[in-house]
């Protein structure tokens, strides 16, 4: 006769919980007695560690894997054991660490996240439970802590990688590491969100190990109904929140953000984020080249939500140092696919339209594709939003730089694949000349005999600043104002980054200090938020001492 099968019933002792806990976890670094007091001496090893003993250990591991997504899946599970740790390490080695959490590596890891998946890590809501978001929010991990900073995203524009679906995830996973690594924010205090609306990714929906919504992607009216019945739950579970949209199609990216933007605390990073921080590059470029802001002639290749975002930043700030809106508007070339905006065009969004050329200027042009635009603009910035790689051509950058004595090259399209251009043949086209900064990360030139860092124009310079800004300072709105405050920040960094250093101006401040950086950029956003009035009024010197209280440090608390 066979035995019945007994099936223990599941149980969780605290020693198991305080293990399992990433925020609780100390691993090796426990002492005897705090095994002792917790119920878990007999389950590590003997030994004790520091925090740096650890961070040690972690690194060589670390390094024990060849393939950058094999690093991603080892930090992501250092990650989901062990928060201190895996922020120490992170941010003692930002530098060399950072294209593994994020860009481009996250890239990889998002599409084939059905096949990497470990553990849970933020909250998955789908059109199915539209009703109840407000009580999944509640089902958040450390609902005890309230949450500074929420990234959304839908997955359909993932980095140049199209729709992601579900494997989307690793976006807000991996931008809020940096919010805390870069920004301090507390991990606790972070909550990572995607909206499975569906996938239209046919590799997708033929996958039988994809872990998303099986389904067509939500479109019109259930898509805005889904969208606003989470904006509502995020405002009545969590006010006062920080909510960063990303990584939206730009059909959805400006009108969640012009919808929203005025209602609660709120940003697009790839419009505001990416803008903030070419506008950054692009001031101290400027200053370098000696062709002040408002007198340069801006083309950009692509006109997408980055790109108009872009676009827009760059005219605010021009707006501020002396021109009319009209004068700041007409140093702009935008191009698409199908070439240059003008206004006869009729499918326009109302966002491009803005920046549209009149016909007539391009009258006895021959087209208006990128060749043409440049040789008829002769412009002084080049910016890359488009996602062609390869598209800034010798041709076009010869003839570029043929009427510019430095012009500014910023290919900016991600990952390294979607370049529009590499520094290396930037640099050898212009013999040197060229101001560049680029979208991806890429090795060091040499110029005049000077190796130079490529300055990689990432967001990481500014939203988590202004998660650390808006945190600091109590804000309850992110203002244009703001984000222009930030850029010029990060532009002040760079040059004082270089002070002393007898080499080229870097275009972007070190990673490797951006801790600090990060602090200063806050410390301007949180003024201009007080200036704009949408903060509690409050000094300088109370602004600084409320962005240092504010910025968590990855140590192991007594």
């Amino acid at each position: 006769m066979d035995q019945p099968t007994h099936h223990p019933r599941p149980t969780t002792s605290p020693a198991v919980t305080t293990l399992a806990d990433p925020l609780v976890n100390r691993g090796t670094a426990f002492s005897r007695r705090e095994r002792q007091e917790l119920g878990i001496d007999g389950l590590l090893p003997p030994a004790v560690e520091s925090l740096d003993e650890q961070v040690a250990r972690a690194y060589e591991a670390f390094h024990g894997y060849d393939k950058p997504l094999n690093r991603h899946i080892y930090l992501r599970q250092l990650q989901d054991t062990n928060e201190v740790l895996f922020y120490r390490l992170v941010t003692e080695h930002l530098e060399e660490l950072l294209p593994v959490v994020y860009t481009p590596t996250v890239g990889e890891a998002c599409q084939k996240f059905s096949e990497i998946y470990r553990r849970p890590r933020g909250l998955f809501l789908t059109w199915e439970d539209r009703h109840r978001f407000r009580e999944i929010l509640r089902n958040r991990p450390h609902r005890d802590h309230e949450v500074d900073v929420i990234v959304v995203t839908d997955g359909q524009r993932i980095l140049g990688l199209g729709d992601q679906g579900v494997g989307g995830m690793g976006i807000p996973i991996g931008k809020l590491s940096l919010y805390t690594a870069i920004g301090g924010i507390h991990p606790a205090r972070t909550l990572p969100i995607l909206l499975d609306v569906g996938t239209d990714n046919e590799t997708l929906l033929g996958n039988p190990r994809y872990l998303g919504r099986r389904a067509r992607r939500l479109t019109g009216a259930e898509y805005d109904e889904m969208i606003e019945a989470f904006v509502s739950a995020v405002e009545a579970e969590l006010p006062g929140t920080l909510l960063q949209w990303e990584d939206f199609a730009t059909a959805h990216a400006h009108p969640i953000l012009a919808r929203y933007r005025d209602r609660l605390l709120t940003f697009n990073d790839d419009i505001q984020g990416t803008a903030a921080v070419t506008l950054g590059a692009l001031s101290t470029a400027a200053n370098v080249a000696g062709t002040p802001l408002p007198e340069q002639r801006v083309v950009i290749l692509g006109a997408g939500s980055a790109a108009i975002g872009v676009a827009d930043m760059i005219r605010t700030a021009m707006i501020g140092e002396g021109l009319s809106q009209d004068e700041a508007t007409a140093r702009f070339w935008i191009l698409d696919v199908d070439g240059l905006l003008v206004s006869s065009r009729s499918e326009l969004t109302p966002q491009q339209r803005v920046f549209a050329r009149d016909d007539s200027e391009v009258a006895d042009w021959d087209g208006t594709g990128l060749a043409e635009v440049v040789r008829r603009v002769e412009p002084t910035a080049l910016i890359g939003l488009s996602t062609a790689h390869g598209a800034f051509t010798e041709e076009i950058v010869r003839q570029m730089a043929s009427t510019c004595e430095r012009p500014v090259v910023f290919p900016l399209s991600n990952p390294t694949s979607h370049s529009e251009a590499e520094p290396a043949d930037l640099t050898r086209w212009t013999d040197g000349r060229a101001l560049i900064a680029t979208g991806s990360p890429f090795p060091p030139l040499t110029v005049d005999g000077h190796e130079v860092p490529v300055a990689q124009s990432n967001n990481v310079y500014v939203f988590p600043a202004m998660g650390l800004a808006v945190t600091a300072s109590r804000a309850t709105r992110v203002t244009d104002r703001m984000l222009v405050a930030a850029a010029q920040a990060v532009a002040r960094c760079a040059v004082r980054a270089a002070d002393g250093d007898d080499g080229p101006v870097p275009l972007l401040p070190p990673l490797a200090g951006m801790r600090e950086s990060a602090r200063e950029i806050a410390l301007a956003a949180a003024l201009a938020a007080v200036e704009d009035g949408v903060a509690p009024q409050a000094t300088e010197e109370e602004l600084r001492g409320a962005v240092a209280r504010a910025q968590w440090t990855p140590l192991y608390e007594d």
